[in-house]
Parts: C-alpha cells; sequence; structure tokens
C-alpha cells in the first residue's frame, strides 16, 4: 500500500516544476503581441495583469513542488490537491467562456484550445494528489524507488497531454502553428464535416458547402446560413490529431452593427 501511495509523487514534483519553467520562459520570452491573452489563467485576467498571473501560478507550482519533493507536510500534500482541482474548474471556465484559449499549464506550448484531454489530466493529477498526500517518504525519497505504478501514471499523462502532439510538430516543422503552412482547405472541411458540432448542426444550414471561408492565426473558419438566414460559423484549429471545432451564430438581425452579437456553442 505504502508503494501505492508513494508512486505518484515524482510525477507531481516534476510536471509542477516543468509548469513553473514553462510559464517563467513564456513571460521573459514574451512572444508575438498578444500571445498571453490566448493563455490560461491569464487570459482571464485584463491586460496589465496578464504576465503576473502567469508568473504567480508559476511561484505556486515553484513552492508545490519544493515542499513535495523536501518534505512530508500535509500543507503542501492537501496544497497540491486543491491547486489541481482548482486547475480543473479553471479549464472548464475557459472552455465555457474562451473555447479559442489554451490552458497555458506549460506555457506558450499550451496554447491548443482547451479540451476534454486537458481537463482529463487535470482530473487524474488531483486524484494522484489525493492519493499521495498519506506517503510516509519525501517526493526525492520516491523518486529513488519508482515502480511500475510510476510508469503506468506517466504513460496515462502522455495520452492526455495534447503539449507533446505540438512539440512534435515543432520540431518536424521548427515553427509555430501561427507559422505553419496550414492542411487544404479541402481536408480542414472534411475534418469540421467529422466533429461533433458539425453533425448537431448539419440540419440547420441550407447548404453543406460554405459560402466563404478564411485563416486566422491556427484556425480557419467557414460560414454558412442557416434557415433563419443567420450566418453560422465554424472554427477549425489546424494541429493536433483530433482538432477542436467551435461553432457560432450571428444572427441577421445584428448584421449591420459594427460589433455582432455571438451566440457561441461549446464543442
Amino acid at each position: 500500500m505504502t508503494r501505492v501511495l508513494e508512486s505518484q509523487l515524482p510525477i507531481l514534483v516534476v510536471l509542477l516544476g516543468l509548469g513553473t519553467v514553462a510559464k517563467i520562459v513564456t513571460v521573459r520570452s514574451g512572444g508575438e503581441p498578444g500571445a498571453l491573452s490566448r493563455l490560461g489563467p491569464a487570459v482571464l485576467m485584463p491586460g496589465r495583469l496578464q504576465a503576473p498571473a502567469l508568473l504567480l501560478c508559476a511561484a505556486v507550482e515553484a513552492v508545490l513542488a519544493a515542499g513535495l519533493a523536501l518534505g512530508t507536510h500535509p500543507f503542501f500534500r492537501w496544497g497540491t490537491a486543491a491547486f489541481f482541482a482548482m486547475s480543473t474548474y479553471v479549464l472548464l471556465e475557459l472552455r465555457r467562456r474562451r473555447p479559442d484559449a489554451g490552458c497555458g499549464c506549460f506555457g506558450e506550448v499550451s496554447s491548443a484550445p482547451v479540451g476534454l484531454r486537458s481537463i482529463a489530466r487535470t482530473v487524474v493529477l488531483t486524484g494522484m494528489s489525493v492519493v499521495s498526500v498519506w506517503a510516509p517518504v519525501t517526493g526525492w525519497t520516491a523518486a529513488t524507488g519508482m515502480s511500475w505504478l510510476t510508469a503506468a501514471g506517466v504513460l496515462v499523462l502522455a495520452a492526455l497531454s495534447p503539449e507533446i502532439e505540438e512539440l512534435l510538430d515543432r520540431v518536424r516543422y521548427r515553427a509555430p502553428c501561427e507559422q505553419r503552412p496550414g492542411p487544404a482547405e479541402s481536408a480542414t472541411l472534411a475534418r469540421l464535416r467529422a466533429s461533433g458540432p458539425w453533425r448537431a448542426h448539419r440540419h440547420e444550414l441550407t447548404s453543406a458547402e460554405p459560402y466563404d471561408s478564411w485563416r486566422e492565426l491556427c484556425w480557419r473558419f467557414f460560414a454558412f446560413r442557416n434557415q433563419q438566414q443567420d450566418d453560422v460559423v465554424f472554427a477549425v484549429y489546424l494541429s493536433g490529431r483530433r482538432p477542436a471545432v467551435r461553432m457560432a451564430v450571428v444572427s441577421g438581425e445584428d448584421s449591420g452593427s459594427s460589433l455582432p452579437e455571438y451566440s457561441p456553442v461549446s464543442a
């Protein structure tokens, strides 16, 4: 039983440490203008507080990582569980309020829109943290006796981490998603038609062919019209094996205004 309790401590320490370093690098590098406005939790903050929000998150992760690695105090154990539980809530809010934003878990590498995999990962990490509360050893000690349980945890988290696909794409193309050539428009349209949002709303459209299409950064947009002659816009993310798809309806009565009302529908 002791092996089970301590087996996940090394994973938690490493992930918290990686999250700390990645967020600090992202803030210091600056990136392109507005990059932080697409990363959680900065995306939920006003412009001047976006960098401090990421740095504060990095500081919390650093303290928790050090506490888990060097001690057994319940404060750090329960604090880690609370941190990942809060992260799950934040990701759910991001997915609801800003479906275009990334989780920012590992800085700008986590710029892909928040999906079910990222949310499931924080749920798994919350469970790992709770299990580790009663571990009798420090994270450093647990790392010297890692077992197959640790390896199993690593494999589960790897399967739930879209950042791995992004890193592989960067190694292959050596350019961020915004600067890489996207898939052909026909291929992206095929991805759209295989998605859940398309199947849920296809019957509302007057035609299966878009009347307009364009690209912005890592997204390709397809515009259709529904039976009420409203504009229905689908957005397909251009990176990843299972790209995120988002949909919004622009009411016809708002078409004459400069800032139309969008009715987002979560994927």
